[in-house]
C-alpha cells in the first residue's frame, strides 16, 4: 500500500512537471523572438517557474533540494550538455572554427585555469571553508556554460549586434571547456578524497584521451553514415534534426559504459561529424540549436528552480550572495582585461567577452559528480547553486542590453546593423 501510494507520488510530480514546462515552451513559442530583445532568457524564465512551482511556493512539485537528492539533476545535466555542446560543434562551418584556434586556445589554457584558481580563493575568502572544498567549488564553477552562453550568441539580435568573430569565440570556449574542466575537477576530487595523485592522473588520461578517440570514431562514422544516407534521400531535414541529436546520446551512452569524459567526446564528435559531413545539413543544424536554446533547456531549469536548497542559503546568509556576486565580477572579467591583447580583442569585445562567460548547467554537472564521488559539504553544493542562480538572473537580465550597450561602444547607434552571420 505504502509502495503503491509512493509510485503515485512520483506519477503525480512526473505529470505535474510534464504539465509545467508544456506549458512554458508554449509561452516560449507564443512569445517567439520577443523574448531576446527583452530582459530575460529562457533559462531564466524556467528557472523562476520552477521556484513558484517548487516546495517554497506552491508545493506543486515536492521535491527534495539538490544537496540531499541529485541523481535526476545530474542525468539531466549530463544529456542537456551533451546535445548542446554537440550544437555547438555544428554551428559553424569548419573552417570559421578552424580560424578561432588561436583565441579558442588561450581561453582553454590560460583562462580557465586562472578561472579556478581565482574562484576557489574567492571561495576560501568569503566562505572560510578548507581548501579542498573550495577547490571543488572553484573547479566545477570554472567552465563556461555552453547552455547559458548560447541563449546571448544565437538568434537574430545576437546576429545583428556582435560580430561573427566574438560569437563564435564564446561558442566555441563554452563547448570545448565543459569536457576539459573534467581533469580540474578530478583533480579536486583527489586532494579532498582518498584517491591518490597517481591514480587520478591515470583516470584523467583514460578519460580525456579515450573521449577524445571516441569523439573522432563516432564523428567521423556519423558524417560518412550521412553521405551514404543522402544517396537515398534518407537524411531529409526531419531526420537529420534528429540524426544529430540522436549521435550525441549514441556518444554519452558509450562514454558512460568505458568510464570517458562524455561532454568532451560529444563535443570531438561534433566537430568531427562538422568536417566529414558535406555541409548541406546547415540548415538544420542551426535549427537544432535554436531548439537547444528554447526549448531543451526548459526542463532542467524548472527542475533546478524547483530543488533550489533554500535551508542551506539561509544557513550561509549573506556569504552566500557575496561569493555569487564575487565571482561573477572577478572570475573572468578582470582575467580577458588582462588577455585583450594576446586574443586580438578591444576593450569592448574584451568587456562584453569578459562579462558574458556565464556559470550553468556545466557547473551543476560537476557539482552533481562531485557530490557522487565523494561526501560533498551540503554548503559547497549549497553555494555553488547559488552562482548558478545568480548567473542565470544577471546575464538574463543584462544579455539585451549588453548587445545595445556593445553596439553603441563600436559603432556609436543604437539601430540595428547588418546581420553578421557565421
Amino acid at each position: 500500500m505504502m509502495a503503491d501510494a509512493a509510485g503515485h507520488g512520483a506519477d503525480m510530480t512526473l505529470d505535474v512537471l510534464l504539465v509545467t514546462v508544456g506549458a512554458l515552451g508554449v509561452l516560449v513559442a507564443a512569445l517567439s523572438a520577443r523574448i531576446r530583445r527583452l530582459p530575460v532568457s529562457e533559462p531564466l524564465l524556467a528557472l523562476l517557474v520552477g521556484v513558484v512551482v517548487g516546495p517554497e511556493v506552491l508545493g506543486a512539485l515536492p521535491l527534495p533540494p539538490i544537496t540531499t537528492e541529485h541523481a535526476t539533476v545530474h542525468d539531466a545535466t549530463r544529456i542537456l550538455l551533451v546535445i548542446s555542446v554537440t550544437g555547438v560543434a555544428l554551428r559553424y562551418p569548419f573552417d570559421s572554427v578552424r580560424a578561432q584556434l588561436r583565441p579558442v586556445s588561450i581561453l582553454l589554457l590560460v583562462a580557465m585555469p586562472a578561472m579556478a584558481l581565482i574562484s576557489t580563493g574567492l571561495t576560501v575568502a568569503i566562505l572560510g571553508v578548507t581548501l579542498s572544498a573550495a577547490l571543488l567549488l572553484g573547479t566545477a564553477v570554472c567552465p563556461t556554460d555552453p547552455v547559458l552562453a548560447s541563449s546571448v550568441v544565437t538568434g537574430k539580435p545576437a546576429e545583428e549586434d556582435l560580430p561573427a568573430r566574438d560569437r563564435q569565440i564564446l561558442s566555441l570556449e563554452s563547448g570545448a571547456n565543459d569536457g576539459l574542466a573534467l581533469p580540474f575537477v578530478l583533480a579536486a576530487v583527489a586532494f579532498a578524497g582518498p584517491m591518490t595523485a597517481g591514480r587520478a592522473a591515470g583516470d584523467m588520461l583514460w578519460q580525456v584521451l579515450g573521449a577524445v578517440a571516441l569523439g573522432l570514431l563516432a564523428g567521423w562514422l556519423g558524417g560518412r553514415a550521412l553521405r551514404a544516407g543522402e544517396k537515398h534521400g534518407a537524411t531529409a531535414h526531419g531526420p537529420m534534426l534528429l540524426f544529430t541529436v540522436l549521435l550525441a546520446l549514441l556518444v554519452l551512452g558509450l562514454s558512460g559504459v568505458l568510464h570517458l569524459d562524455g561532454v568532451l567526446a560529444a563535443f570531438v564528435a561534433g566537430l568531427a561529424f562538422n568536417l566529414t559531413s558535406t555541409g548541406g545539413e546547415r540548415t538544420a543544424e542551426v535549427e537544432i540549436d535554436e531548439a537547444i536554446n528554447r526549448f531543451a533547456v526548459l526542463p532542467m531549469f524548472v527542475l533546478l528552480g524547483a530543488t533550489i536548497p533554500w535551508s542551506v542559503w539561509r544557513e550561509l546568509g549573506w556569504a552566500a550572495i557575496a561569493l555569487a556576486l564575487a565571482v561573477l565580477l572577478l572570475r573572468r572579467l578582470p582575467v580577458l582585461l588582462l588577455l585583450k591583447r594576446p586574443l586580438h580583442l578591444g576593450w569592448p569585445d574584451a568587456l562584453y567577452l569578459g562579462w558574458f562567460g556565464p556559470v550553468g548547467v556545466s557547473a551543476v554537472f560537476y557539482l552533481t559528480l562531485e557530490a557522487k564521488e565523494l561526501d560533498l559539504p551540503e554548503t559547497v553544493m549549497g553555494a555553488g547553486i547559488m552562482v548558478v542562480a545568480a548567473s542565470t538572473v544577471a546575464h538574463g537580465v543584462t544579455s539585451s542590453a549588453g548587445r545595445l550597450l556593445y553596439r553603441r561602444l563600436t559603432t556609436g547607434s543604437t539601430t540595428a546593423q547588418p546581420v553578421l552571420r557565421g
